[in-house]
């Protein structure tokens, strides 16, 4: 399974630490940055990458910002991303359970590495139950539709 990996210039330090669990747990990486910490705005990489997950480039998206808000918005401006910002496990793994959530985005100024670990490998593991909760994902999709200018 392929993971598209983005972040600007705050989640930089976080970025290689959640790369190497990942390539640990046996996911293919793809790193759609930002490479540096020079100054860079979230947006870009929020739409670069909920992008690759809409055109099959990969399989899922993870996203690192400050507080994973910003770039999690930027990701939800594409059609068909549903993305969720995340500080526990818990509702990690529920979102892929009930919202078959496609990209996760945390802030490294909210989390320390280890949490973040846990977050990611719970928001993994974690597989869309389907049932009523396809209904859920189907009206949100009609929401979308709506709003198609």
């Amino acid at each position: 399974m392929k993971i598209g990996i983005g972040n600007d210039h705050v989640g930089i330090e976080l970025k290689p630490i959640i790369k190497s669990y990942l390539e640990e747990l046996g996911y293919e990486v793809i790193d759609f940055g930002a490479h540096s910490n020079e100054r860079t705005d979230y947006p870009e990489y929020g739409k670069t990458v909920g992008e690759a997950v809409i055109n099959n480039k990969v399989d899922l998206g993870i996203l690192i910002c400050g507080t994973g808000v910003g770039i999690s918005i930027a990701a939800n401006k594409v059609k068909g991303i549903r993305a969720v910002v995340c500080s526990d496990p818990y509702t990690a793994k529920l979102s892929r359970e009930h919202n078959n959530t496609n990209v996760l985005a945390f802030g490294s100024r909210v989390i320390g590495s280890e949490l973040a670990k846990m977050i990611v490998r719970e928001w993994l593991e974690a597989e869309f139950e389907g049932g009523r909760h396809q209904n859920r994902i189907n009206s949100i999709a009609d929401i979308e539709q709506e709003y198609i200018c």
